[in-house]
């Protein structure tokens, strides 16, 4: 059955301005082209170089290289050469580890010239007694083809341009296709890698955010976790692992997982962050990576916490009625990785009735803000910064999840664009509202009094 012949495409109506555009209100001027021609018999070769001339009226210039084999044409191949004439007879060069071409295959030279040029349009040229062969270069990738017998310069010009912008608009399909298909993967690898809080049965309301310091980067090296145990105890967790790339990512998210089973199994406090030093040590790449970490464990009741800091900067509490501070905190550990044998106290903080716990990583604190020191090195915004910063955006009714975007905004704001360091925010809520309908027997009066204060 002989296959059917796709007629000459024309090229489209409306020029390239040349950078990928096009214009609708007045005719542009072509751009000039370069052409690669490979043509294995000199004595057969088409003579380009005069069809084109006998062709100048039809628009910008036609550059012309001739190359009479593969491995000429490897050569001849720059990054100014916009389209390829490609003689379908031509046999591969058989010199280069590319080149699977013989001698009588139709499409092999073909596919050596697709594999070594894959961003360049691709004529293919071939006689018209072969008209099985044309449709097959254009299924095999080439941009168009031309009958050699059937050849004048104004088809030749034309399809040159119509097979460059053809290949321009397939180049832009393909990258399209693929921000989205990258698009979609980060999206599911988010979903895996970020944790899901488990405070099923909980009254504390959880939000989070997350930017990586690395330009497109998925995650960095900042890692956190919430979940509350069968006690009713709810454990939240945030943690940096020193540097910026996939490896420390990787190893935030290992540590998170230990500690969420450690946590399920029991440990807490020291217990728990020993065993998460002797994981580090074993999953890190070299002596010299370590991770700083910060864990909060709130009792049932929602009024009292225990706190161990590793090497990591103290939370942020701001209870019913009070301006936000940081937690009192004595005596904390190193980051984990740095001492063999090291311990980490824990603390026991009063919460309150009514409060709001932010846990953060350092990239919050050491971007850049206005202004100079006396040795005229910029100025950190730091934990007093942050403090006054958070404390301002409570004012004004911030809460919850706008809370953390207003922080994360304000921040890149004073930094003057993008922070170089990963930034972790985590935020725990408990409204006094929500702890009286809990437990309806809690004193009133005391509770009255307490909701009778100005709200955070």
């Amino acid at each position: 059955m002989p296959v059917p012949i796709p007629r000459q495409r024309a090229v489209p109506a409306v020029e390239s301005d040349g950078q990928g555009g096009s214009s609708h209100s007045a005719p542009q001027q072509p751009a000039d082209l370069t052409l690669l021609v490979i043509e294995n018999d000199p004595a057969d070769a088409v003579a380009v170089p005069d069809l084109l001339d006998h062709d100048s009226a039809g628009g910008g210039r036609v550059r012309v290289r001739t190359a009479r084999n593969l491995t000429e044409a490897h050569r001849l191949l720059t990054d100014d050469v916009h389209c390829i004439l490609l003689d379908l007879d031509l046999p591969g060069c058989g010199h280069c580890p590319s080149c699977t071409a013989e001698p009588g295959h139709a499409l092999g030279a073909l596919h050596d010239v697709l594999r070594m040029a894959p961003h360049h349009a691709v004529l293919a040229l071939t006689p018209s007694d072969r008209p099985e062969h044309a449709a097959d270069a254009v299924r095999a990738g080439a941009q168009d083809y031309l009958f050699r017998d059937e050849l004048d310069g104004r088809l030749l010009s034309r399809a040159i341009r119509y097979a460059v912008e053809r290949k321009r608009a397939d180049t832009a399909s393909y990258k399209l296709a693929e921000s989205r298909l990258h698009a979609q993967e980060n999206a599911r690898l988010e979903r895996g890698l970020l944790p899901t809080p488990l405070l099923e049965g909980s009254d504390l309301k959880f939000a989070a955010r997350y930017r990586p310091g690395r330009s497109r980067a998925l995650l960095g090296g900042d890692f956190y976790d919430t979940v509350r145990t069968p006690d009713g105890t709810v454990h939240a967790m945030i943690g940096d692992v020193c540097g910026h790339g996939p490896d420390e990512a990787a190893l935030g998210v290992e540590l998170r997982i230990a500690w969420r089973a450690l946590t399920f199994a029991g440990l807490c406090g020291d217990e728990l962050l020993s065993t998460l030093q002797r994981v580090l040590e074993h999953e890190r790449e070299s002596e010299e990576i370590f991770a700083t970490l910060c864990t909060v464990d709130i009792a049932p009741d929602g009024r009292r916490a225990g706190l161990c800091l590793a090497g990591h900067p103290a939370p942020l509490i701001a209870r019913h009625g009070q301006l936000a501070q940081l937690m009192p905190y004595d005596g904390g550990g190193p980051a984990l990785g740095l001492l063999p044998h090291a311990r980490w106290p824990r603390s026991q903080v009063e919460l309150g009735g009514a409060w709001s716990l932010l846990m953060y990583t350092d990239g919050l604190i050491e971007g850049k803000i206005a202004g100079t020191d006396g040795s005229g090195r910029p100025v950190r915004l730091g934990q007093d910064g942050m403090v006054a910063m958070i404390n301002r955006q409570l004012s004004e009714g911030l809460r919850g999840d706008e809370l953390l975007e207003a922080a994360m905004t304000r921040v890149r704001e004073l930094n003057g664009g993008e922070l170089t360091d990963d930034v972790a925010l985590l935020l725990l809520d408990r409204d006094l509202k929500r702890d009286l309908q809990r437990d309806p027997g809690r004193d009133r009066s005391d509770a009255t009094a307490r909701a009778q204060r100005p709200p955070l």
